[in-house]
């Protein structure tokens, strides 16, 4: 079979980094596993076992040299993913092969294995979510005063500033940052606790010496890098972490494909449209056409993470007593899926939040269309305050818009109400302020100030955590 007759997945052959591919690679995981058994080897020993340095120095001689083939064939042989590993690493290190693996059951180097991943995968994602934030506060900064229609129901309402609606999608980013590094400071190691996790084969092993058990946890645990282990586990950690950070990593689907799903209304409106490469075809049949190809794939990718957290939720609410097997395929699945997903969807909104490009003078026509209907009150106030009767004044302006919105709807023409008004002598005393009772900018209310303070009060301290990520922020070029 060639390499084209064989399934690939997307997530590795066109979307995510090489970087997020490494963390769930077999590479990775089959050389952790060999550095758990080496942890647990030197913990033994520096807790009195008869295990010496020349048996820990010939494992970590082979800590990376893994005969993949040969794994590959023991586990067809053995049924057993972790024993054939433990048969080749062992022809490997002769010298060590009675120590490895030493009390220990598959969920010691399997799940210490996956917090470890998690742990790796979410220092990834966090920068990344850092960085759109970054790009999007500049964007907001220079969009702030740029009045725009704003929709509620998906239909024309007050005006809004382009800027203020980046902000909506601001603060979405930063609860998915808080959620992101909550689960990450959150991970504890499941450490050495044994088949069912009562720790009784480690008793064995220092002849009832309680505290020597709980030694070795804790210097296993520090040993991998965690400050903390979860003080009970069945066979496995609970399936409940996979719940909360696949929940974290669904709700940063939920704010991309909502971010993401506006870019796409916006680039319909032609008021702001994401990059577009001077070689890049938007249709093989429409020339002409600019599709918003990066905020749809985002879309896709997004739709897909929130689905995963039902693969956590269900897996975790089937682990009967002290933990069931179904649990293993579907997590196979679903913990990689999930960030190499999170992972592209990340970059290419990166891609998108660097090269966004706004319109202004489409955005102003759309003001033009709807702003007359909308200015219809503060017309009425201003010919009251220049004497005129409020009633009178709501009949014409009623009349007038009556004619104006025929000329849309049934000739689709412009929005004329201002000419109207204009040629109507009725309006004479308030021509003169017209122009300023009809600004634009005076009707998007704080939209502007809200953007600074919130800049001020809410993203520039959590930026502040990510001042080298930021600094370092590259050009994101995306392969397809």
């Amino acid at each position: 079979m060639s390499n084209y007759e064989g399934y690939k997945s997307p997530l590795s052959s066109r979307y995510a980094s090489k970087e997020m591919q490494y963390c769930f690679s077999d590479q990775c995981k089959f050389s952790t596993w060999r550095q758990l058994w080496i942890w647990l080897a030197e913990a033994e020993k520096d807790l009195g076992l008869n295990i010496t340095n020349d048996q820990i120095a010939q494992m970590k001689n082979h800590i990376s040299d893994i005969n993949f083939e040969e794994a590959a064939a023991e586990e067809k042989l053995t049924r057993h993913d972790v024993m054939a590993h433990v048969h080749v690493f062992a022809k490997q290190c002769p010298l060590a092969a009675p120590i490895i693996h030493l009390g220990a059951t598959s969920c010691f180097v399997g799940d210490n294995t996956d917090l470890i991943v998690l742990r790796k995968a979410l220092d990834i994602l966090i920068p990344r979510v850092a960085s759109v934030i970054h790009c999007l506060k500049s964007f907001a900064e220079t969009y702030k005063d740029l009045p725009t229609l704003g929709f509620t129901h998906l239909q024309p309402a007050q005006l809004t500033t382009v800027g203020k609606r980046a902000t909506l999608w601001l603060q979405d980013l930063l609860m998915d940052e808080r959620a992101l590094k909550r689960c990450r400071d959150d991970l504890r190691f499941r450490g050495v606790k044994g088949t069912t996790g009562t720790q009784a084969s480690f008793l064995q092993l220092f002849s009832g010496d309680d505290k020597k058990v709980k030694d070795l946890d804790k210097a296993v645990t520090a040993l991998a890098g965690f400050e903390k282990y979860y003080g009970v586990t069945g066979q496995t950690y609970s399936r409940k972490v996979d719940v909360e950070v696949l929940g974290s990593i669904s709700s940063l689907g939920t704010t991309i494909h909502k971010m993401c799903s506006d870019l796409r209304i916006l680039a319909n409106r032609k008021e702001l449209e994401e990059p577009f490469e001077s070689t890049q075809i938007g249709s093989s049949a429409m020339a002409y056409k600019r599709n918003p190809m990066r905020s749809e794939r985002c879309c896709a990718l997004a739709r897909h993470m929130i689905t995963l957290y039902a693969n956590a939720a269900n897996t975790h609410a089937v682990q009967w007593l002290e933990r069931t097997l179904d649990d293993s395929a579907n997590r196979r699945l679903s913990l990689s899926e999930a960030f190499l997903s999170a992972d592209a969807a990340l970059l290419t909104l990166l891609n998108i939040t660097q090269g966004l490009v706004v319109y202004p003078k489409v955005i102003e026509k759309h003001i033009a269309q709807e702003l007359p209907f909308m200015a219809t009150e503060n017309i009425i106030m201003a010919m009251v305050q220049a004497g005129g009767d409020r009633q009178v004044c709501h009949e014409k302006i009623r009349v007038l818009s009556q004619e104006a919105g025929a000329q849309v709807k049934q000739f689709g023409k412009d929005n004329d109400l201002v000419e109207r008004i204009r040629k109507d002598p009725y309006f004479q005393p308030i021509l003169g302020n017209l122009e300023t009772i009809l600004d634009a900018k005076t009707f998007t209310g704080r939209a502007a100030q809200q953007v600074t303070d919130f800049i001020e009060e809410e993203v520039d301290p959590i930026l502040k955590g990510y001042e080298s990520v930021v600094k370092n922020i590259q050009i994101v070029t995306l392969n397809i």
